[in-house]
């Protein structure tokens, strides 16, 4: 395992395209991951500037997360997913990084809401916490623990209803 302590993390260029593709491959062990984010790209749920990569100091991407499009019943929001590192720089805070980076990017620009299907253990770090609690649903049956929600701007609330995601993720 690879321990960096000083992470950089940017918004993705074209350039780093084949790199994003690697890393969420390796990192889910599948093409999957890897393929929804290159679909993603070519949706409208795509929002330039919020897939960001975490490169070590050599400027090589080890780590990305997204976020893209989705809507709260009517409202708009975010949805974090995926979040990749390569399986070597794991447990090293590059996802971490990553996330923190694509949050804030989002809340620049004005972003209220993200949503996230993920780890229960592990979002909560990021301000996550489940989305039921909200009176937010998902039209697929999931541990409800795992369905998280965070309101990036505590005057905004978060709004109540059922996640709707972009096409790309089949929902």
């Amino acid at each position: 395992m690879s321990k960096t302590s000083t992470w950089i993390t940017r918004a993705e260029t074209s350039a780093d395209i084949p790199a994003v593709h690697a890393i969420n491959a390796a990192a889910f062990g599948t093409p999957a991951e890897a393929d929804l984010v290159d679909a993603l790209r070519a949706d409208e749920a795509w929002i330039d500037g919020l897939s960001t990569v975490t490169t070590g100091q050599d400027g090589e991407p080890v780590g990305h997360a997204l976020l893209t499009r989705c809507h709260i019943g009517d409202t708009p929001a975010l949805c974090l997913a995926p979040v990749a590192v390569l399986p070597a720089h794991q447990r090293t805070g590059a996802g971490s990084v990553a996330i923190r980076a694509a949050l804030d990017a989002a809340k620049d620009r004005g972003e209220r809401f993200v949503t996230v299907l993920g780890h229960p253990e592990y979002y909560p770090r990021f301000g996550f916490s489940r989305a039921s609690a909200y009176g937010i649903g998902i039209s697929i049956d999931v541990p409800d623990e795992a369905m998280m929600a965070l309101a990036l701007d505590a005057g905004h609330p978060l709004p109540s209803g059922t996640v709707r995601y972009s096409a790309p993720f089949g929902i």
